[in-house]
């Protein structure tokens, strides 16, 4: 079976003047498709720089990896970019939303980046919203929705070019309790339709959302295991 994430003695340093601050110290690890990830760990264990790497936003110092089947550890930028359209949907912390356009809009934002005919652009949006739960605030802008209806459109937004990984940044680092299980609740359907879901969390009953966890510790991995308390 084919990772979509392979990763191979991965390394990351960043240099100051002469001095080398190791942040990844040898990681190896393989997501498969279909896989519900929680990535986790402390402040500096290295999950930043890791989901950093994995999102094709930066590179590696050394070692490999392989984005389905593509190498993409010594990509020059534009090829990453490209690489980083086509594979990798991202939902940050920060909603990113454009206030002036619609949700529609929003989520049709990569389709545009892509150079996709409009009318084909507003039907993948809509179909996109629809899976989110939100159809019907098509024509609403940022301000007229709730945190977790901008939180859903950004859902939207990363599955609107049907990409091989979610890659969700603290995606309910800035909602309730009540609105976060129900953001929770969809990434659980998106990954039961068969999308790969990317977690990084410091959270542990965020993380219990996913079906298997990855803890870093100092740059390296400390733990990867089934989750034994998945929320069901």
């Amino acid at each position: 079976m084919n990772s979509i994430i392979h990763l191979e003695n991965l390394r990351k340093s960043y240099f100051m003047g002469n001095q080398e601050i190791p942040v990844l110290k040898g990681i190896s690890l393989d997501i498969f498709k279909n896989e519900y990830v929680a990535l986790m760990g402390p402040s500096g264990s290295g999950k930043s720089t890791l989901m950093n790497i994995i999102g094709c936003l930066d590179t590696p110092t050394s070692g490999a990896y392989i984005l389905n089947d593509k190498d993409v550890s010594k990509m020059a930028d534009d090829d990453l970019a490209e690489v980083r359209n086509q594979e990798i949907g991202f939902i940050f912390q920060q909603f990113n939303l454009l206030p002036r356009l619609t949700a529609a809009e929003n989520v049709a934002l990569p389709l545009v980046y892509a150079g996709i005919g409009k009318k084909e652009r507003m039907e993948r949006a809509l179909e996109a919203l629809k899976k989110v739960g939100l159809a019907d605030r098509s024509h609403h802008k940022s301000n007229e929705l709730s945190g977790g209806q901008i939180q859903r459109v950004a859902i939207a937004r990363a599955l609107v070019n049907n990409p091989s990984i979610l890659l969700a940044d603290e995606p309910t680092g800035n909602l309730d309790s009540k609105t976060s299980s129900e953001i929770m609740e969809i990434f659980s359907q998106i990954q039961e339709a068969g999308n790969t879901v990317v977690l990084v969390t410091h959270e542990e009953d965020i993380a219990n959302y996913a079906k298997r966890i990855i803890r870093l510790k100092d740059g390296l991995v400390e733990t990867d295991k089934l989750n034994e308390h998945l929320v069901v």
